[in-house]
């Protein structure tokens, strides 16, 4: 099994690449973050033809999460539990017996702000459904753009985000306890050493010189992490015309 999560960054916006992408690379499974779109706008049309079941978060203009699967999909939540929010940032699907999570975490800059306090306080609320989660499902796979820099390892320059969202000590602090609730970081699992890059600004020279950091993660469930064998970042679509300025996160499962 090969399953992607993506912040696509506008899901019409990049719909020609995106397309030539799933035919090449065929993912069983697609998170997405950030479609920018309200369900009626979704290109269900183009994405249905190269094979895939579809389920849908949206929102006009902004946020937005989905689920793309090769085999059917049963929604389980479109939204959160125990917090509320007009924003689209939280899907919950089974496919098979697997539960996948497609999440988009606020952003929460400036620091200090309304935005980070909500940035917080998603948190919380995330970690307590995901300890729920691992009471009910024993194959958990949750993917999306966690906007938390974990570790100083994870940039290529700590300076260069100070005082910033990304990197303040809380939201390491939260996106740690979330691990500690039994979830393991599956790109880390398997490369250790490995900076894991899944985002570079759209600035001239961040990608040509690898100015970027990892922010798009997946974690997996103790049961579900036996059977992953590789797990990278796809350069090939922030290469690409028009580009996301995050790049697919894929990993592989022998299930």
């Amino acid at each position: 099994m090969k399953i992607a999560t993506f912040n696509i960054n506008s899901i019409n916006a990049r719909l020609p690449s995106f397309a030539k992408w799933l035919e090449k690379t065929a993912p069983d499974v697609v998170l997405l973050q950030e479609i920018k779109t309200e369900y009626n706008n979704f290109p269900f049309f183009e994405i249905s033809a190269l094979g895939y079941h579809i389920a849908v978060s949206g929102q006009k203009g902004y946020n937005g999460v989905a689920v793309l699967s090769k085999t059917p999909i049963q929604i389980c939540r479109e939204k959160l539990p125990d917090f509320e929010t007009p924003e689209a940032r939280y899907i919950e699907v089974l496919i098979s017996d697997i539960l996948f999570v497609s999440v988009y975490m606020p952003n929460g800059n400036p620091l200090g702000s309304e935005k980070f306090d909500f940035k917080l306080k998603f948190m919380e609320a995330f970690n307590r459904h995901a300890s729920d989660l691992l009471k009910t499902y024993q194959k958990i796979i949750i993917g999306g753009d966690f906007n938390v820099v974990l570790s100083a390892g994870d940039i290529y320059s700590e300076a260069a985000l100070q005082n910033n969202a990304l990197t303040d000590e809380n939201a390491r602090k939260a996106l740690t306890a979330f691990k500690y609730l039994g979830y393991y970081d599956a790109f880390k699992s398997i490369n250790a050493k490995e900076n894991g890059y899944t985002y570079w600004d759209y600035g001239a020279t961040a990608f040509l010189n690898d100015f970027g950091m990892r922010i798009d993660y997946f974690f997996l469930s103790a049961k579900i992490a036996e059977s992953l064998t590789d797990c990278f970042t796809d350069k090939t679509m922030r290469m690409a015309e028009k580009p996301s300025d995050h790049a697919p996160l894929v990993a592989t499962f022998e299930v």
